[in-house]
């Protein structure tokens, strides 16, 4: 087996690290909370008012609070890896793990497995706790496209968080990523989106968002969608693993 691969006691060591750190450990509970907060007050407040209150698409609608938890995952991947830039903290580790790979595949299969396990269980709640005030207006669980949608909230999460750590890595700044990557789903996404509708569908948050829509003859197929975000993620995380393997600690 390659010394590239992690391996059981790096992971231990990589929990311990997010564990043990309030502001990291705090934005993957923010992601779960977050979502599932706003969704399900969001719905409570207009979820019965009339058809499309909350969106056109009414699957893509019981995700509402996505849009949130995506910073919230954006922080968790972020932290993460910037915690490794400071007071010299990343030579401390490569003096535990002098396998810069391994040292790197670990960090992100534990922000990744994290990401995902929160997300799936935010996914969840959040349908199930939205559609509980959405009345008339409700979707079953077990409708068409629901559990793909739960399966797809989670995995959106986790890669979102992969894609912020991965970037992390190259810069070496939470705040640098945060800066860029917030404007980028909130604002640049949304401006792109109204000039041009196909270029659009190709940036991560709106291919990713896919897996969430009930009406999938346009723009990428949910599935497609999906591995267009990740393609993004893991673009991010070549430059991080380049970054991590070349750059001075």
């Amino acid at each position: 087996m390659s010394t590239a691969l992690p391996t059981v006691p790096v992971l231990h060591s990589e929990w311990i690290k997010i564990r043990s750190l309030r502001g990291t450990f705090g934005a993957l509970i923010a992601v779960f909370v977050a979502t599932v907060g706003i969704q399900m007050l969001t719905a409570a407040m207009i979820g019965t008012e009339e058809a499309g209150s909350m969106g056109e698409d009414p699957l893509l609608a019981a995700f509402y609070g996505l849009n949130f938890g995506q910073i919230a995952a954006f922080a968790f991947g972020a932290t993460a890896l910037s915690s490794e830039f400071h007071n010299g903290a990343l030579r401390t580790s490569l003096t535990a793990v002098p396998d810069r790979t391994r040292l790197y595949l670990s960090k992100m299969a534990m922000v990744g497995g994290l990401a995902f396990l929160v997300g799936q269980f935010t996914g969840l709640a959040a349908f199930v706790g939205g559609q509980a005030f959405m009345g008339p207006y409700t979707l079953e669980l077990g409708s068409p496209g629901t559990y793909r949608a739960i399966f797809g909230c989670g995995a959106y999460l986790a890669l979102m968080a992969l894609l912020a750590a991965g970037l992390t890595a190259v810069l070496r700044s939470a705040s640098a990523v945060l800066s860029l990557l917030i404007p980028f789903v909130l604002i640049l996404s949304f401006v792109i989106g109204q000039a041009t509708e196909g270029v659009a569908g190709y940036l991560p948050d709106r291919a990713g968002q896919m897996m969430m829509r009930l009406d999938t003859s346009v723009g990428l197929a949910p599935w497609t969608g999906l591995g267009v975000l990740a393609l993004w993620a893991l673009a991010a995380l070549a430059g991080g693993w380049l970054s991590v393997k070349r750059r001075d600690a």
